[in-house]
C-alpha cells in the first residue's frame, strides 16, 4: 500500500466506521439502573436529592417545597484508551489485524460507565450520598428515626433496587460523549521518530450516589427469608413527614457466584421442600460481572 496522507485519512475513516457500528451493537448496563444526566460545567449539584414533592389538599395558600436542602456534587472525570499502528503494518496491507482491537475499543467505550456505575455498588458501605452517611449504611436518619439499606454479615453482597422511578439510585453524569481520535498525521513527532500512527478514544463523565432509599444491600445468604426482609424493609421508607414513599423493589442485582440462587428464587415454580415459591416473578434479575 503506498503510504501517504490521503491513505492515512482513508484508514481512520475506516477505523471510525468499525468503532462506531460496534459500539452501537452494544446494549450497556447503566441506562437501567442510573438516571442519565448531561452536564455542562465542570461539576455537577444535585441539590434536590433527599426531596420526595407529594401532592396535598390546596388549602389557604401553596406550600412551597425546599428541594435545596442538601449540597451533593459529582465532579465530572477525562478517561481515555489508545492503540498505536505501525506503519509497516501500513505499507504491507496488514490492517485487518487491527480491526478486532478497534471493535473492543468500542466494546470498552460502551461498557466502561458500568464498571464505574457497579464500583460504586461494591464501594457503597464506604463512600458517603447526598445524607453525609454512606450510601449503604445502617444509620441513615429520616425525620429522626434511623433507618437502614444495609444488611451487614460476612456473604457475598447482594442489592435489591426500585428502579421503576424518574429518580434512580445511582447517577451516571455525562459531560462529553465518547470521540474516536487520532494523530496520524506523516509530520508527527511519533511517525518520524517511531513508525507509529497513533488511535483513541477519550470522553468526560463520571458517576455517583442518587436516592439511597431506591437501593438495599444485603450480606446476608441470599434465600426466600432474607429476600423477603429486604423488600420489606424497603417498602416501609417513608419520607420525612412519615408517609410512605411507595418504593417497590423491581430489580434483584447479583455477582456471578450468586447467580444459581438467584435464578432459584426468582424463577423456579417451587421450594427445594416442594411448596410453591411466592417469590417467583417479583424481581427481575441482573446478574453483574463487575460484581465480583
Amino acid at each position: 500500500m503506498i503510504l501517504n496522507q490521503q491513505t492515512l485519512d482513508a484508514i481512520y475513516q475506516s477505523f471510525s466506521l468499525v468503532f462506531d457500528t460496534a459500539f452501537n451493537d452494544i446494549t450497556p448496563l447503566y441506562q437501567r439502573i442510573a438516571m442519565v444526566v448531561q452536564s455542562q460545567t465542570r461539576e455537577q449539584k444535585y441539590g434536590f436529592l433527599g426531596a420526595f414533592p407529594r401532592m396535598r389538599e390546596w388549602v389557604g395558600d401553596r406550600v412551597l417545597q425546599n428541594i435545596s436542602t442538601h449540597d451533593f456534587t459529582i465532579k465530572n472525570k477525562d478517561f481515555e484508551s489508545t492503540i498505536e499502528v505501525d506503519r509497516n503494518d501500513i505499507e504491507d496491507d496488514n490492517l485487518g489485524i487491527y480491526n478486532p482491537i478497534v471493535q473492543e475499543f468500542a466494546r470498552i467505550a460502551a461498557t466502561h460507565p458500568d464498571e464505574l456505575i457497579f464500583e460504586l455498588f461494591k464501594d457503597g458501605t464506604a463512600n458517603e450520598c447526598y445524607d453525609g452517611k454512606a450510601f449503604f449504611a445502617a444509620n441513615h436518619t429520616v425525620n429522626g428515626v434511623t433507618v437502614s439499606n444495609f444488611a451487614d454479615d460476612s456473604n457475598t453482597p447482594w442489592y435489591l433496587l426500585d428502579l421503576s422511578r424518574a429518580l434512580k439510585p445511582f447517577v451516571f453524569q455525562s459531560r462529553r460523549n465518547v470521540e474516536f481520535v487520532s494523530l496520524d498525521n506523516m509530520k508527527d513527532a511519533n511517525a518520524f521518530f517511531k513508525r507509529k500512527y497513533i488511535y483513541g478514544l477519550d470522553v468526560r463523565y463520571n458517576a455517583g450516589y442518587g436516592l439511597w432509599q431506591l437501593a438495599y444491600r444485603s450480606e446476608k445468604t441470599l434465600d426466600a427469608t432474607n429476600y423477603s426482609s429486604a423488600r420489606s424493609a424497603m417498602m416501609q421508607y417513608t419520607d420525612d413527614n412519615g408517609r410512605p414513599l411507595g418504593i417497590m423493589p423491581t430489580m434483584l442485582v447479583v455477582p456471578p457466584s450468586l447467580e444459581g440462587e438467584a435464578r432459584a428464587l426468582l424463577m423456579n415454580d417451587t421450594t427445594t421442600a416442594g411448596a410453591t415459591n411466592m417469590w417467583k416473578g417479583t424481581s427481575e434479575l441482573l446478574v453483574a460481572p463487575w460484581l465480583e
